[in-house]
């Protein structure tokens, strides 16, 4: 058994303890530099198109102005409701990799009540059969032609990289109601009018997303819901011009901004979109309900 004994200062040390002490060194040279390699590696990995992406401003509104009524025609009532607004502006830093990403605004119809009433004669209807039924939870409000886009001009842009700088742009879009109504029954070959009330609801739900051309990644980046509602009373005993009243609501309530995102259901981002889903019923205070303009799809 060996004793243990202590250096005295000055004194040279055993080869193990030199050993000990250089490898100490070593360590504590190397690590530091190590760590830092790691964190440097980290910071320095470029971030993916999802996580760069910045909203640097989104506004949405639905104009303060009442629904309009146009009764310069004999065969027609024509309203025109406020328009609903929405814009953001985005930034994109450089894009390090060879791919395109479209970003725009997509829309969806998720609730619609279109109901136009002739006196006791019964009503026409603006239907959407399979989200009137619920076997959807929303279908593509797309202008029909750029799925799942609601437009290919103000309402979309595109980025393709690699880009060396930032892209800064802004994406916008509108919409409203401004349909036509006929006076008369719509089945009937009579042309007296007897429209007596027009009443409309319908809700919607807008998201900014950007999409990559190539894979189909999808970034959702901004919801937004809105709803447009409309009661017109209408006496078509009085003289053309007078007939039509708007009663309700004077004043559209604001859209939503969410603050947490929404997904998109599937139907939204394909066709049919509403326009060629919708249909025209005729539905009779006695006798069955018919079709009067079919779907287009």
């Amino acid at each position: 058994m060996h004793t243990k004994e202590s250096a005295a200062p000055g004194c040279n040390t055993s080869p193990s303890v030199n050993y000990l002490i250089e490898l100490w060194a070593l360590l504590w040279f190397v690590l530091p530099f190590n760590a830092m390699g790691c964190i440097q590696s980290i910071r320095c990995k470029p971030k993916s198109f999802r996580d760069s992406v910045i909203i640097l401003e989104v506004n949405s509104s639905i104009d303060p102005n009442p629904t309009s009524i146009d009764e310069s025609s004999s065969v027609v009532l024509r309203y025109r409701t406020p328009h609903f607004r929405a814009s953001a502006r985005v930034l994109v830093p450089p894009v390090a990799s060879k791919e395109t990403w479209t970003i725009g605004w997509i829309q969806a119809c998720n609730h619609m009540e279109f109901y136009n009433t002739y006196g006791n004669k019964g009503m026409s209807s603006w239907e959407l059969p399979d989200l009137r039924d619920r076997k959807i939870l929303a279908i593509s409000d797309s202008d029909g032609v750029n799925y799942p886009w609601y437009g290919n001009t103000t309402e979309t842009c595109v980025v393709v990289g690699p880009t060396k700088k930032d892209s800064q742009f802004t994406v916008s879009m509108n919409d409203n109601f401004y349909p036509s109504v006929t006076w008369s029954v719509p089945v009937s070959d009579s042309n007296v009018p007897q429209l007596s009330s027009i009443r409309r609801d319908q809700s919607f739900t807008t998201w900014l997303v950007a999409i990559n051309q190539a894979t189909s990644e999808t970034v959702i980046l901004q919801t937004i819901r809105w709803r447009m509602q409309l009661h017109i009373h209408v006496d078509p005993e009085k003289p053309l011009g007078h007939r039509a009243v708007l009663k309700e609501p004077l004043v559209q309530e604001q859209p939503q901004i969410l603050g947490k995102n929404e997904p998109i259901p599937t139907n939204a981002m394909v066709k049919p979109n509403a326009n060629d889903a919708q249909v025209l019923m005729w539905r009779p205070k006695n006798g069955d309900p018919m079709v009067v303009i079919p779907p287009k799809y």
